[in-house]
C-alpha cells in the first residue's frame, strides 16, 4: 500500500519541492492550493481552495480525502509574506490578513482533520525563523509563525495519536526572495536582515524549492525524536547544545 501526504500551498516554491519530492518516493500526494498544481503524476490529486475561504475547507478536503483513513504525513506550507515594514507602518487590517492566512486557515485545517477520524502519523506545521528572531520590518509575518508555533504546541494536546512539529525551514529561493531581494521593494538600509538574504541568494545556502523539499522530506521521520509540538530550525538539527 503506498504512503500518503497531505500537502498544503503545493502550487509553487516549498509546497512544490515537498511535492515532488514525495512523489519520487512513490507517496500518493493530496495536494491544497489556491492556483492549482501544475505537475501532471497519477499519484498526485489536487483540488484548488483559497485557504483564507474558512467556510471553502471543509468541503475541498471532504472531495479531496474521500475514502482515505491514513495520512502519514501532513504539511501545513501554505503562507504569504505580507509587506515589510515598521509595526507602527502596520494596520491592524494588514496584519490580520497575514494571520489569516499563515493561522487561522490552519486552526481550520487542524480542526477539520482532527474530527475528520483519518490517522495521521506526522503533522508538520511550515513556520520560520522569523518566528524567533524579532528583526525589523518582518512585523505580521513573524507574529504570524509565532504564533503558529504556539498553535502546534496547544494541538500537539488533541492530536495524542499524531505526531506535531513546527519546522523553520530556513532559507529557499522562493517567490518570497523575489520580493526581499528587489531593491526596489524592500530597503535594506532600513531593514538590515534582508542584507543576509541578498548575500545567500545565489549559494548553497539558499537551495531551490527543490533541492528544500528533498532535504525537507528526508529529514521529517526523525523529527519524531523531537517532543511533540516542539519548535525547531533545519539549521540547528543536530547542532550540539
Amino acid at each position: 500500500m503506498s504512503k500518503t501526504a497531505l500537502i498544503t500551498g503545493n502550487s509553487s516554491g516549498l509546497g512544490l519541492g515537498l511535492t515532488e519530492a514525495y512523489l519520487t518516493r512513490g507517496y500518493e500526494v493530496y495536494g491544497v492550493s489556491r492556483r492549482g498544481c501544475q505537475k501532471t503524476d497519477h499519484k498526485l490529486k489536487d483540488i484548488r481552495c483559497d485557504l483564507t475561504d474558512y467556510e471553502a475547507i471543509p468541503l475541498a478536503l471532504e472531495t479531496l480525502l474521500m475514502g482515505i483513513s491514513h495520512l502519514d504525513v501532513v504539511i501545513l506550507n501554505a503562507g504569504i509574506l505580507g509587506e515589510m515594514k515598521d509595526m507602527a507602518d502596520s494596520s491592524l487590517d494588514e496584519i490580520q490578513q497575514v494571520m489569516d492566512a499563515n493561522v487561522w486557515s490552519n486552526k481550520v485545517l487542524l480542526d477539520w482533520l482532527l474530527k475528520s477520524g483519518i490517522r495521521i502519523d506526522q503533522i508538520v506545521l511550515i513556520s520560520s525563523g522569523a518566528a524567533v528572531n524579532g528583526n525589523r520590518g518582518w512585523g505580521a509575518y513573524a507574529l504570524s509563525k509565532a504564533t503558529l508555533n504556539m498553535l502546534t504546541q496547544l494541538y500537539a494536546h488533541e492530536f495524542p495519536h499524531s505526531h506535531l512539529v513546527a519546522l523553520a525551514p530556513g532559507l529557499i529561493d522562493t517567490a518570497m526572495q523575489e520580493i526581499l531581494c528587489d531593491q526596489d521593494q524592500v530597503d535594506a538600509s532600513q531593514f538590515p536582515s534582508v542584507k543576509k538574504l541578498r548575500a545567500a541568494r545565489g549559494t548553497k545556502d539558499m537551495p531551490s524549492p527543490v533541492e528544500a523539499g528533498e532535504m525537507i522530506a528526508a529529514l521529517i521521520p526523525s523529527l519524531k525524536q523531537l517532543p511533540t509540538g516542539s519548535f525547531t530550525d533545519v539549521r540547528t538539527i543536530g547542532q550540539s547544545k
